[in-house]
């Protein structure tokens, strides 16, 4: 999209603001207001952003371990350009528009951290490859009838859901709370996020999202902004989300399922199905399938980022503990969906709903695309994924870290400054927690011990 094209927006949409943002690591949107005077310089030259958004965790502690930025680099300004086909609406500020930016380093190239570029450098690998990348990420998310300051003072314990027991795919919660459900798919469609579901899912205030496929890279884009979305609608009607992955332990936890395909460059058709194989299901999905498998074990710490991801991950959940495949099964990592010419796709069910979606489908992709470079063969299906003996997925964040720092594959497909930075940022949040004294460790031994 032109600049002149954006002007002509302008006036069409009466923009007076201009709100910029970019996902760290974290996935969690970090941006700034400028005036119109400052967009119309920054649509071509770009713009000064602080790099310390790739500097520091998400409750801004700044990283002692990462070589990337710090105390030692200054904490210099990165170029940030603006992306101006990410041209959206705000639909909760009047008058505003909003655009998605890149991240670059004062030579021009790339920075090599910010996911969106990791995320980039699989898509035109894809591409290269003469494929289309076709993804879809649905969520799960909890609300409650709680305010960030409630929250606090509560110490996160005893919160009110929206709705009280477990009630899936229920018309009558979600009617109840139409003004609710209604904000969600207006304010996704105002910001150009098509929705294709919407649901309770089993679970006190919890909700299922599934956002329309596209290439992948708009599908990162649509599920970051999404987030920040219900987050957004939430607060200015008294409630509070949350899209960790595990907030209680005796509930379900929420996923970040990623649904995706391949399509042929030159044909747009959907390289998954094939008439003529068993299920419909082609060579190039085993291979796709069979790759995802052979890597899940080294990428795990891109689908499960955080010390509360491995919570999530445990039998009878309905998240896969290991590492299969299945037709159709929901007990495993992988699900392969035969649904016809168009929507025959794969399921990689190992994403939480706290993974950063440009980062949990850079993995997916890539490791797609590994399996079908190498022609790798698939593994026999599994019946009752917890129930088959299959590698077990790493159960801990640092587990996890020590296999992705042994992966050449990660450092070919992200490169090696990215595994670095990314690996260095997710030890900092081991150290963190090992610090932090818990509130099961209070009460298991505060008095008896």
């Amino acid at each position: 999209m032109t600049y002149d094209e954006i002007k002509k927006l302008f006036a069409t949409h009466h923009i007076e603001k201009v709100e910029l943002g970019g996902f760290d690591v974290d996935g969690v949107l970090r941006g700034k207001y400028i005036s119109l005077e400052k967009f119309s310089a920054a649509a071509s030259a770009g713009l000064g952003f602080c790099d310390v958004i790739f500097g520091w965790d998400s409750s801004d502690g700044l990283y002692d371990n990462a070589k990337f930025t710090g105390w030692h680099t200054g904490y210099p300004d990165a170029v940030a350009k603006i992306d101006l086909a990410s041209f959206r609406v705000v639909p909760w500020e009047p008058s505003t528009a909003f655009f998605l930016l890149d991240f670059f380093a004062k030579d021009g190239s790339p920075l090599a951290v910010s996911p969106r570029h990791v995320l980039t450098r699989v898509v035109e690998r894809a591409t290269s490859m003469g494929y289309i990348a076709n993804a879809a990420i649905e969520y799960e998310y909890f609300f409650f009838r709680e305010d960030p300051q409630t929250v606090r003072t509560k110490n996160y314990r005893d919160l009110t859901p929206l709705s009280p027991g477990m009630f899936g795919y229920s018309v009558l919660r979600s009617s109840v709370h139409s003004d609710l459900a209604h904000a969600i798919l207006d304010s996704a469609h105002t910001m150009g996020i098509e929705l294709e579901g919407f649901h309770t899912e089993t679970g006190p205030g919890v909700y299922e999202t599934a956002i329309r496929y596209t290439d992948a890279r708009t599908a990162a884009d649509n599920a970051a902004l999404f987030k920040t979305l219900v987050k957004i609608v939430a607060q200015k009607r008294g409630l509070i989300a949350t899209f960790m992955a595990k907030w209680n332990a005796k509930l379900p936890g929420c996923s970040g399922h990623i649904h995706q395909s391949l399509a042929d460059a030159k044909s747009s058709r959907n390289l998954f199905y094939d008439q003529g194989e068993d299920r419909h299901i082609s060579e190039a999905l085993r291979h796709f399938v069979a790759g995802q498998l052979t890597l899940m074990r080294e990428f795990a710490l891109m689908f499960l980022p955080t010390v509360n991801s491995y919570k999530r991950t445990v039998p009878g959940t309905w998240a896969p503990t290991n590492v299969t495949w299945g037709v159709d099964n929901r007990t495993t990592a992988v699900r392969a969906i035969p649904a016809g010419s168009k929507a025959t796709r794969v399921e990689h069910r190992l994403p939480g709903a706290d993974s950063n979606p440009y980062l949990s489908l850079a993995a997916s992709l890539a490791s797609g695309l590994f399996g079908i470079e190498k022609k790798l063969p698939l593994p026999v299906p599994a019946v009752n994924a917890y129930t088959t003996k299959a590698p077990p997925l790493p159960r801990t964040l640092d587990k996890a870290v020590a296999l992705f720092l042994t992966s050449d594959v990660a450092r070919e497909y992200f490169g090696a400054e990215f595994v670095d930075h990314y690996a260095a940022t997710r030890q900092w949040e081991v150290r963190e927690f090992r610090r932090a004294v818990t509130d099961w460790e209070l009460e298991r031994y505060f008095e008896i011990i």
